[in-house]
């Protein structure tokens, strides 16, 4: 069972770029792209590409006329209503380098070639899930976007009401990009921390109250790292893109005392996501069950943090 236990603990979630990484992307690329032109572009692998018409070569001689984010897609927009619209998944990443720059073998995608420097796209690991759509006209590119709620730019009343649409836990409410754009599985879980919510409560049993603190704490949330990113950042590009931050204070900090009370981070995992939430700050004390967990533990599964320290010692005993 101790062996079982550690290996379900080991899981971890993938750092998927969410709304402030993409912002900061975006804002960098504009600073660098706006009216350059896009004099080639080198593709390295053949998962990458996922359009047909028009093709990557309709796009070459062509002026960059913005960046903006949907979503967490970048869409670059160049002359003649032609859009790049890339969305970086799980691994993808960008770098910035001098023009021409070489295209890494393990890790390089692809390569967009400006006079000023190189985009270049990369990925880690296996799966390669980072894709690029070459889109005509904003017809075109609204097929692209999932249309979820921008939470910074909408009011209390609408985000309600998207919150409210359907009856769902409040984890899978805030990542669900149709109804909130480019929040993911970390600053979810930091927005709850915020909010002192369950992850598990449903949407349909939140007051008033209840949905305003979370929509004051998803502003927060989203405003602060989205700040801080950009600090980070300066004058420079984003070397740095990962969900799991030490200044974060529940996602990536499992077993890691909360910040606010200094009791153990917990976690729930399932496939390749997890939740991280503080018992003590968000659940009232109580253990949310752990789905594989559960299942090995049947009737075991502690229900408190004391519970669950008492388990884990006589899991090494």
């Amino acid at each position: 069972m101790r062996e079982t236990l550690q290996r379900r603990c080991a899981a971890s979630q993938a750092p998927m770029p969410e709304l402030p990484d993409v912002t900061v992307y975006v804002e960098c690329l504009e600073a660098r792209l706006m009216g350059q032109t896009l004099q080639r572009v080198r593709l390295a692998s053949p998962f990458l590409l996922r359009s047909v018409d028009p093709s990557v070569k309709d796009v070459e001689g062509r002026a960059v006329t913005g960046v903006r984010r949907m979503g967490k897609r970048i869409v670059i927009a160049l002359d003649g209503e032609l859009y790049l619209v890339i969305h970086l998944m799980i691994a993808g990443r960008f770098r910035w380098l001098a023009p021409g720059a070489k295209i890494p073998g393990k890790l390089g995608l692809a390569a967009f070639d400006f006079p000023v420097g190189t985009l270049l796209l990369t990925e880690a690991g296996t799966k390669k899930r980072a894709s690029l759509h070459v889109v005509r006209g904003e017809a075109g590119l609204a097929e692209h976007d999932p249309g979820g709620l921008e939470v910074l730019a909408c009011t209390y009343p609408a985000f309600r009401a998207a919150l409210k649409r359907e009856n769902r836990t409040l984890k899978r409410a805030l990542t669900h990009p149709q109804l909130f754009s480019g929040i993911g599985n970390a600053y979810s879980d930091e927005i709850l921390h915020r909010a002192k919510m369950s992850p598990l409560a449903r949407t349909g049993t939140l007051g008033d109250a209840e949905a305003r603190r979370l929509f004051n704490a998803a502003r927060a949330v989203l405003t602060q790292w989205t700040n801080r990113l950009r600090r980070e950042a300066g004058s420079g590009f984003p070397e740095k893109v990962t969900a799991f931050r030490p200044e974060m204070a529940v996602h990536g900090k499992y077993g890691k005392p909360c910040p606010e009370c200094g009791a153990p981070v917990q976690r729930i995992v399932y496939a390749e996501n997890e939740v991280n939430y503080c018992a003590t700050c968000q659940t009232g004390g109580r253990l949310l069950a752990d789905r594989a967990l559960s299942r090995l533990l049947h009737g075991d599964w502690p229900r408190t943090l004391e519970e669950w320290e008492d388990l884990k010692t006589r899991a090494k005993a």
